[in-house]
């Protein structure tokens, strides 16, 4: 019998994947769930598990490689001899001079890279392309138009509020990509009416382009989502010397206080914790708060289960995995997905006083923090006005200020 190795779906947003090295080699014995391979995504470098027994068997795709999710890799077959044949015609004349059709398709690097469709992996960037080969001539700045956009083919299956707004915006539904569920929703339709104008770069002086890195596409196909979110921001100015004080007494991280100041504030206003779905307000149990980490290459936001309800040692052991977890790229996607809060701090830059955030997607509300100045930092909340008003934001931070102040 011979299996199928495809690369693995990793994340939700995940289409290609590079992988990273075998951690076996053709002709090996392989168990059922062991790791194979390691696969790098848009978030972490993760190990693949075997679904079958057998032996690893030629060809493999090669290493540091983009890949479509799905594409096959690799194989494994039941007899070790099944598995050095494959090997030995793989490599053979005689194999080599048979039509290129017989052989089994392996992934290969695409000259383009595929869209991603939803909206951060650590990699390495990759060799500068030269501008000596020039890309087609594009006349200035100028704004898409549907028909620059591949038609999707297929049946259209569109909601009630995605064929008005197209209507609307003058989008052709035919061009537009559907969701995971097949149907075309609003925000898809934003999405195609919202592409960027396309950029004319040999106007300007000569330039070197350099292909994104899974986690900058990630992290840009994240940054156009949340265009559809209608957002107001509010800024307070409030002392940070009482939790400062308690960070320094316990010798626990002052971020990891602030989470869990969040965490509680939002327990006596549990809109914060609630989103906007188009069937309802989905208001969730638990607080689960994502901060916003820096990382070479861009960042990702590590999620800290019911920060309001679980003990300090318990909170402190964890955000201490999460972040060596971080150093070595090796976050799960059970570990950054699903957060209900989000918190970014930049007070460790001292030229900050204050700055805006972008809420993510599955959120109604992100906290950014600016550096401390005259004893008191600038927190400005980011909102999602689908689920809170400018009044809720003033409340909350107040009651974020009167927790801050009891630490």
């Amino acid at each position: 019998m011979k299996y199928e190795i495809t690369l693995p779906v990793l994340s939700d947003t995940m289409t290609t994947g590079r992988l990273a090295r075998w951690l076996k080699r053709p002709g090996d014995k392989i168990n059922k769930g062991e790791a194979i391979a390691e696969i790098e995504s848009d978030k972490a470098i993760m190990e693949m598990e075997a679904f079958h027994s057998g032996y690893l068997a030629e060809p493999l795709a090669p290493t540091d490689t983009d890949i479509p999710v799905g594409q096959i890799i690799g194989y494994i077959v039941d007899e070790q001899e099944a598995a050095t044949a494959q090997t030995h015609s793989e490599t053979s004349p005689e194999s080599s001079a048979e039509p290129e059709t017989t052989k089994p398709e392996m992934a290969k690097p695409e000259a383009t890279e595929p869209k991603i469709e939803t909206p951060e992996a650590i990699t390495t960037p990759a060799e500068p392309i030269s501008t000596e080969q020039k890309s087609p001539s594009v006349s200035g700045v100028t704004s898409p138009e549907p028909k620059t956009i591949p038609p999707v083919h297929g049946k259209r299956i569109a909601s009630p509020h995605a064929r008005a707004l197209a209507l609307k915006l003058g989008v052709d539904l035919s061009h537009v990509p559907p969701g995971k569920d097949g149907r075309i929703l609003a925000e898809d339709v934003l999405a195609v009416a919202h592409q960027a104008p396309t950029l004319n770069l040999e106007a300007g002086p000569p330039f070197r382009l350099e292909p994104l890195t899974l986690m900058q596409k990630a992290i840009a196909n994240n940054m156009i989502a949340t265009l559809s979110t209608p957002t107001f921001r509010t800024t307070a100015q409030i002392s940070l010397e009482a939790i400062k004080q308690s960070a320094e007494q316990q010798q626990i991280s002052l971020t990891l206080l602030l989470a869990i100041a969040c965490a509680k504030t939002i327990k006596a206003h549990p809109q914060f914790n609630a989103v906007y779905t188009p069937e309802g307000m989905a208001y969730r149990d638990r607080v689960d708060v994502g901060i916003a980490v820096d990382v070479p290459g861009g960042l990702v936001t590590p999620v800290i289960r019911d920060v309001a309800e679980r003990s300090m040692d318990e909170l402190a052991e964890d955000w201490r995995t999460l972040k060596d977890k971080i150093k070595q790229q090796r976050l799960t996607q059970q570990e950054y997905e699903g957060a209900t809060f989000y918190l970014s701090n930049l007070g460790v830059f001292p030229i900050v006083y204050s700055f805006d955030a972008l809420v993510p997607l599955g959120a109604a509300a992100i906290l950014a923090i600016g550096a401390e100045h005259n004893g008191r930092c600038s927190f400005t909340l980011s909102c999602d006005h689908r689920v809170v008003s400018g009044a809720d934001s003033a409340r909350f931070l107040t009651s974020l200020q009167e927790q801050l102040n009891a630490n």
